[in-house]
């Protein structure tokens, strides 16, 4: 595994204008809120958190299909945050993702074939017709569909058959980072298993990194090797996926995981404290972003936003129980 960052974020935020009627001024949410990771080579990060916190947005601000309002995204050591499209193409085919719904995310109109050999075609990747009819079949088999596939339309696979193809556009143009937007959450649990063993097999085959988005945590936990929590645009605790499981330290994390069922019928199940629904983003006020829901909040907590520090063994958290200086992030 390598041990430079292939991907460096820094102070991301994304601010985006909400308006109720021309005669009502506009609203502003942050759904991405001063956030700061690096991704090394090879390695899989899981974004984790409730619906609505923000990850989607980062995955997409990443893949540039949204402009960050500040910020740094850094690629392989190149600032790419404001680079025109003309200027990132080349980054393009190495940075990919693979969408939550395969369905809505594959042209209806387009078969497999006409599907995978657009990126090939945009980015030059083969020479002729020979090459490239090798490739895609190569690719496919791959993931493991046919060629008997090539001439179909994804409204004649199932729902894991169309992730895979989907899977196969993101690789096809040989990447090296991809972001996978909960990729088996729109699956049946049968088959979300077939598709997490072919993105680890396919990790460890093209030498690929992943930004692997989740609120399915039994799901992150088997493919990622860092795991980062976030919560109302910001991360709060970040750190190997031994140590968040084995020692989480933020009050969110804690209530996170403690929701996980237990698949025992002979383990009583222990309900929490209802916390009512995750606050809105266009009500944030300054302070811990958990503050209202936190059982162990102080009077700073109301006051300061609490930095992600490392309190020992790479291991980032944002909470003045574990640091209590006074700073803003």
């Amino acid at each position: 595994m390598g041990k430079n960052p292939i991907l460096k974020i820094e102070k991301l935020t994304k601010i985006f204008k909400v308006s109720d009627g021309f005669f009502k001024p506009k609203r502003f949410i942050t759904p991405v809120n001063n956030i700061s990771f690096e991704v090394r080579e090879g390695e899989a990060l899981g974004l984790v958190g409730e619906s609505g916190c923000g990850k989607t947005t980062t995955g997409r601000l990443i893949v540039k299909l949204l402009q960050a309002s500040s910020g740094k995204i850094i690629f392989d050591g190149v600032d790419i945050t404001n680079m025109k499209e003309k200027e990132f193409k080349k980054y393009r085919r190495d940075i990919q993702i693979v969408f939550q719904d395969p369905f809505s995310s594959l042209n209806p109109r387009m078969t497999v074939y006409q599907i995978l050999r657009r990126p090939l075609r945009i980015f030059n990747l083969t020479s002729n017709l020979d090459q490239e009819r090798e490739l895609i079949l190569k690719t496919l088999e791959e993931v493991g569909l046919k060629e008997e596939h090539v001439n179909r339309y994804p409204h004649e696979f199932s729902g894991g058959q169309r992730q895979r193809v989907a899977i196969a556009r993101a690789i096809i143009t040989n990447p090296r980072f991809v972001v996978l937007d909960e990729p088996t959450s729109a699956l049946d649990v049968s088959v979300q298993a077939q598709i997490m063993n072919l993105l680890i097999s396919l990790k460890e085959e093209l030498r690929l990194t992943y930004l692997f988005i989740s609120h399915d945590l039994s799901v992150v936990k088997f493919i990622s090797d860092k795991i980062a929590v976030m919560y109302l645009g910001r991360i709060v605790e970040q750190a190997s996926k031994d140590e968040i499981f084995n020692n989480r330290l933020h009050p969110y994390t804690k209530l996170l995981f403690d929701s996980i069922p237990i698949p025992d019928p002979n383990v009583k199940a222990q309900f929490m404290i209802d916390l009512g629904e995750l606050p809105s983003l266009t009500n944030v006020k300054p302070g811990c972003p958990f503050v209202n829901r936190c059982e162990y909040k102080k009077a700073i907590c109301e006051r300061t936003t609490p930095a992600l520090r490392n309190v020992g063994n790479e291991h980032y958290v944002a909470c003045y129980l574990y640091h209590d200086v006074e700073e803003s992030s």
